[in-house]
């Protein structure tokens, strides 16, 4: 088990896997590691669930955080396809968030959830004494569909063209320089350029975009172990192999710099907002051009193929193994060591 992020395969499967208490015949998608989202069978129409944490670092500004938060949380449904409709939230405050904060935080969230269909249904709210930013909490977004709307994770077929909306590492790079612009020993530009990065971080229209042009065959955000974890485990959800153009991924202004000032591959570091898509020849070309006219950068990076290397990722014929941990953990303790000094 890893020691900080999300417990590997190994935890997964060993752990958690065999006790998923009772057996109903109404789940349709279980848990399994990496993948977003379950799927519950209600009266022959699909519930879509998925639940993250909830994230607030007061540092980015109550707004934008409570904003990424809330777009976090909602992804994990809507890279079924399906969008999400409802969330069921809880906040676990501290003791230092006063009561005008967490008007700003909840205010952001529901302006926000308005604007994209979604009623807030149920939820808890508390002031205790240990808990400490940013982690104030959990949420469950669902959504309700036809089942065969559903994007499932596991969907890539031999012949499928791989797509990627903007880019490795852009929440890493955007979070990190915001957070810790003092440690960074880069030119100002650069700097702003990976502050920057932070308006990428929003893929939920990008995802329900994608999924109405296609037709999308699978699709997974770009979040813990980065572009590198997200390609592995589509690949080997489908047993296929993955074929990427390294030349072919976008990387967004200040994403090399930071990435190389801090010691950390972009391809493993977390990057929300980014999409990885697996596309059918024929939706290509609709899929491109729909996410383009909303402004997100989206690039065709490689091919989905067959044959005795099912699940492996080829990057310009080099094997991608999946990252063991997100080197942006580390990078962000360091950080946040040298900023107490």
């Amino acid at each position: 088990m890893s020691e900080l992020g999300k417990i590997d395969r190994q935890f997964f499967e060993e752990r958690i896997a065999p006790n998923l208490g009772a057996e109903r015949e109404d789940v349709a998608l279980g848990p399994s590691h990496g993948v977003d989202f379950g799927v519950l069978d209600v009266g022959g129409r699909a519930l879509v669930t998925a639940t993250d944490p909830v994230s607030i670092p007061p540092a980015l500004g109550l707004e934008r955080a409570a904003r990424f938060a809330l777009d976090l949380i909602l992804a994990d449904v809507a890279v079924s396809g399906i969008a999400p409709s409802h969330l069921s939230i809880c906040f676990t405050l501290p003791e230092t968030m006063d009561n005008e904060a967490f008007a700003t935080v909840w205010e952001t969230i529901h302006e926000e959830c308005a604007d994209l269909g979604v009623a807030v249904v149920t939820g808890h709210t508390a002031r205790y004494a240990d808990p400490s930013h940013p982690w104030v909490g959990a949420a469950t977004a669902m959504g309700v569909g036809d089942h065969d709307e559903i994007v499932r994770p596991d969907g890539a077929r031999p012949g499928d063209h791989l797509l990627l909306t903007t880019g490795p590492a852009v929440e890493s790079v955007g979070l990190l320089s915001t957070l810790f612009p003092d440690q960074l020993e880069l030119p100002e530009d650069v700097i702003a350029d990976a502050q920057q990065r932070l308006e990428d971080v929003y893929c939920v229209r990008d995802a329900l975009t994608a999924a109405a042009a296609g037709p999308v065959t699978a699709m997974h955000d770009v979040t813990e172990g980065g572009l590198a974890g997200a390609a592995n485990e589509m690949a080997a959800g489908a047993g296929v192999g993955f074929e990427i153009d390294r030349d072919a991924v976008p990387l967004r202004p200040g994403v090399a710099e930071v990435c190389a000032h801090l010691g950390i591959d972009p391809w493993a570091a977390t990057s929300c907002g980014s999409l990885l898509l697996t596309v059918a020849p024929d939706g290509v070309d609709a899929v491109r051009e729909a996410l383009t006219e909303r402004g997100t950068v989206v690039a065709e990076i490689g091919r989905v193929v067959e044959g005795a290397e099912a699940g492996t990722v080829r990057v310009d014929g080099d094997v991608l193994e999946h990252p063991r941990v997100d080197p942006s953990w580390e990078a962000h303790a360091r950080l946040a060591e040298d900023a107490t000094r």
